[in-house]
């Protein structure tokens, strides 16, 4: 899976998520980016996942029809989030296969209603 680290997430967190293509905000030279051009970026640049602590990307976008999965960290305190369940929800590979496996399959049915509708309309 590719991942990337909006600019406000602890690097060390990659270390944890072995087997998967870890990239950062700061890396892409997309710190500066604001969020709805970053979502757009990190997903035409083939990016699986984005991991934030921005609490606030769920109101200011429409999330709705992205390929992109966003995950919002509660904390950017690397202390914090290696002593927490972030790392165990994180780390479970079957998890995130099941987590992927669901959303494509939403966007597929979405798909389909849509095709529906202009076919009877």
């Amino acid at each position: 899976m590719r991942i990337l680290f909006d600019h406000n997430v602890p690097v060390p967190l990659r270390h944890w998520l072995i087997g998967h293509q870890v990239k950062t905000a700061y890396e892409r030279d997309w710190a500066i980016l604001a969020n709805g051009t970053l979502l757009q970026v990190a997903e035409d640049a083939g990016f699986d996942l984005i991991i934030t602590t921005d609490k606030g990307i769920r109101y200011q976008q429409n999330l709705a029809g992205r390929k992109l999965a966003i995950v919002i960290l509660e904390t950017n305190d690397w202390t914090r989030i290696r002593r927490s369940q972030i790392l165990a929800s994180l780390t479970d590979e079957e998890a995130w296969k099941k987590r992927f496996a669901e959303k494509r399959d939403v966007i597929r049915r979405m798909a389909r209603e849509a095709l529906d509708q202009d076919e009877e309309g």
